[in-house]
């Protein structure tokens, strides 16, 4: 994969099933649980990325001078690493919640693991942008570790779907409530 990775397609032709778990149609509910699981492991996976990112940015912008200063120095730079900062401290938070909620079963998990998702590709494309800028480019190449970690994050948010599926399904699960109270409202009338 663009992030060094592996990754196979498989096709199964002439398969007799011999030992089926559960009825047929029914895989795709059995096997939630373990994506659920692998969301959360490469949400963790993001937040490692995108905290080696911001250190590797910060410690450059510190070494790094122009017109015979530190980058780092500069006001607007500054507010970049804030930024950047600021969106990974979101995911991790998230991440603890989503986690949390897992193990707790709690019926906030769905809707926080799908948030987190989201948050991760949004996240991921502004501080993988940023950390490519404030390198002048040179992320991008493979002299840094900068250019892998922001092919990590590219990878992570296609894995599972992306961050617009994520938010699609967000959006569903959240405006569901709502659309069975209008649909048993109007029922009634």
């Amino acid at each position: 994969m663009t992030d060094g990775q592996q990754a196979a397609n498989i096709t199964f032709d002439n398969v007799v099933a011999e030992a089926v778990i559960g009825k047929p149609g029914e895989g795709y509910a059995l096997m939630t649980p373990v994506i659920d699981a692998a969301r959360l492991a490469v949400c963790a996976n993001a937040l490692g990325a995108m905290e080696a990112l911001n250190a590797q940015t910060v410690d450059y912008c510190k070494t790094r001078e122009q017109f015979g200063v530190k980058i780092g120095s500069f006001q607007a730079l500054q507010h970049r690493m804030v930024d950047m900062l600021g969106a990974c401290e979101n995911v991790k938070s998230l991440l603890y919640r989503a986690v949390c909620a897992a193990q707790d079963h709690s019926e906030d998990a769905r809707r926080s693991l799908l948030a987190l998702k989201v948050m991760v590709g949004r996240a991921g494309k502004l501080i993988g942008g940023e950390a490519i800028q404030l390198h002048g480019g040179m992320g991008m190449t493979n002299e840094l570790s900068v250019g892998f970690f922001v092919k990590r994050l590219m990878i992570i948010n296609t894995l599972f779907g992306d961050a617009d599926y994520h938010q699609q399904l967000f959006a569903q699960l959240v405006n569901a409530p709502a659309a069975a109270a209008l649909s048993s409202g109007s029922e009634a009338a």
